[in-house]
């Protein structure tokens, strides 16, 4: 599932039973929007702007929409079972009886989490495991990410593209990346984008790519920028030079840095993270 199909699927199951031209109307937005969104012909998503001003309406929390969903069909089934089945024959049971649509990778580590052998406390007298299905699925911390095809030079600067293309997707956990290290407020804040050049190695190498936080579109720090200059657009160190100018810096020293005007720097997000795991 991609972020689109994610969000999709949460519309839906927000939505239930109630009508979709009510629902539309409380969201602000235009019946036959919503039913092309929800349509399987078509290929309208459910874009940042509409799942944030939704969740809002909705009392929701920010970013639910991006959320991956535990599967329903996971819960277990009101019917007798027999005690003496493993962990994981009780698994394959329901992921046989209602687990379709289920990736198969979220069915392999479903079933490897269950065949994991249990402690004492966990296994009690009886030796059978205690599975705990009301605990977060194993995969619930991930979120999607978007990775647009935004080229950003580390070098002489590029031509920014009008409309950024979407690449293929990132799924990544919010936590770990904290973890790491990385500081940001809501995951959704976060894309990736690609490095271009050899101004900025080794810090950056050519093609990296770059996890980058769009929620900073003002300096608040030395850091690594992405940012629009002399109509490019560039990664570079940014530092205060006096009140009317940057410092726009290469950690390759063969480059040059130089002095760019405030007032001509427009920061469109700072880089927080080489895909690489070099933490800037």
């Amino acid at each position: 599932m991609d972020i689109y199909e994610i969000r999709k699927h949460n519309l839906v199951k927000l939505i239930g039973s109630q009508r979709k031209g009510s629902c539309a109307e409380r969201w602000g937005m235009a019946p036959a929007h919503l039913s092309q969104i929800l349509s399987d012909k078509t290929a309208k998503n459910l874009g940042d702007d509409v799942a944030r001003r939704i969740e809002e309406v909705e009392g929701l929390p920010r970013g639910w929409f991006d959320s991956i969903p535990a599967s329903d069909d996971l819960q277990p089934q009101v019917e007798a079972v027999d005690s003496k089945l493993s962990a994981a024959e009780l698994v394959k049971q329901m992921l046989a009886k209602s687990g379709k649509g289920i990736p198969e990778e979220t069915r392999q580590r479903l079933l490897a989490a269950a065949e994991e052998p249990a402690t004492t406390a966990e296994a009690g007298e009886s030796g059978v495991v205690k599975a705990d299905f009301d605990r977060p699925g194993l995969v619930g911390d991930e979120v999607w990410i978007a990775h647009y095809d935004v080229r950003a030079a580390m070098g002489g600067g590029q031509n920014a593209h009008d409309f950024p293309e979407l690449l293929k997707d990132v799924r990544i956990s919010p936590s770990h990346l904290r973890e790491l290290g990385v500081e940001f407020e809501e995951h959704y804040h976060l894309k990736v984008v690609t490095g271009w050049g050899q101004s900025m190695e080794p810090t950056i190498k050519h093609r990296d790519p770059l996890i980058v936080n769009i929620n900073v579109r003002e300096f608040v720090g030395d850091g690594i920028y992405l940012f629009y200059w002399d109509d490019h657009i560039y990664i570079k160190r940014l530092q205060v030079a006096d009140e009317d100018h940057f410092e726009m810096i290469s950690d390759n020293t063969r480059h040059k840095d130089r002095l760019i005007r405030r007032d001509m720097t427009y920061i469109q997000a700072r880089v927080l993270l080489v895909w690489n795991a070099h933490l800037v």
